[in-house]
């Protein structure tokens, strides 16, 4: 007798709920936070000004970014409970229709109809609904929507990603606290973007770059309207 050999495996695919809430809530947090910073100290405010406006803007970014993922995933969670309440009827209703259907999926794929038929009626006696939402919703444990934890990690990233260039603040001396937060801000975008390429098997050169390019581009925009508004007033 033969016996089926399982082995575990982890795929980076499992990370995709918590890394991409975590790589935007951290890189927003250090981004934003560094050009509100630049922005407010081109204008010739005092290190206390810079600094309140720094934390202000940390509270305020974390909320912002905990609210906006928990409602965004949150509309996709209801539409996957929507999706698989309707198959749960259909199932209940038309459940030969269904199996020709799930039969269709496994025969688009390859699968002869023959075969294909065979292993849509024994996954459908085992977990008919867990069938139809995996092969034909696209729905699975991995990819499932999780609204608290998207906002969680979104809040908890984003406040340390904003304290970076906080503790710059703290740290650097008045007459170089634009250039030292930006260098600074860079350095750990870059590294944000390493880790975050790191941590998802992608690229850390391209990942590196882009969310570092980025990040220039706003903390210089900011300094350049801090600066002009700073001389205006």
């Amino acid at each position: 007798m033969s016996r089926l050999r399982i082995h575990g495996e982890t795929h980076l695919v499992a990370r995709i709920g918590w890394l991409r809430a975590a790589v935007l809530g951290a890189n927003d947090g250090i981004v934003s936070t560094a050009s509100l910073i630049v922005g407010v100290a081109a204008a010739s405010a005092t290190r206390s000004d810079v600094l309140i406006a720094g934390v202000a803007g940390l509270v305020a970014g974390a909320m912002s970014m905990a609210a906006g993922e928990y409602v965004s995933v949150s509309s996709q969670s209801d539409t996957e409970r929507a999706d698989l309440a309707r198959e749960r009827k259909e199932l209940a209703d038309q459940p030969a229709f269904e199996l020709d259907e799930l039969t269709g999926v496994y025969v688009k794929r390859g699968v002869g109809e023959a075969l294909a038929r065979q292993v849509a009626q024994q996954l459908m006696a085992k977990d008919a609904l867990g069938a139809h939402a995996r092969d034909e919703l696209g729905i699975s444990e991995i990819t499932t929507a999780r609204p608290v934890q998207a906002a969680l990690t979104s809040a908890a990233s984003f406040s340390a990603g904003a304290a970076m260039p906080l503790l710059m603040v703290v740290l650097a001396p008045a007459n170089a606290l634009i250039s030292l937060v930006t260098a600074a801000s860079l350095v750990f975008l870059a590294f944000l973007g390493a880790i975050g390429a790191r941590t998802g098997g992608a690229g850390i050169l391209r990942a590196t770059v882009r969310v570092t390019f980025w990040g220039a581009i706003a903390m210089g925009l900011t300094a350049a309207i801090g600066r002009l508004f700073g001389t205006i007033v």
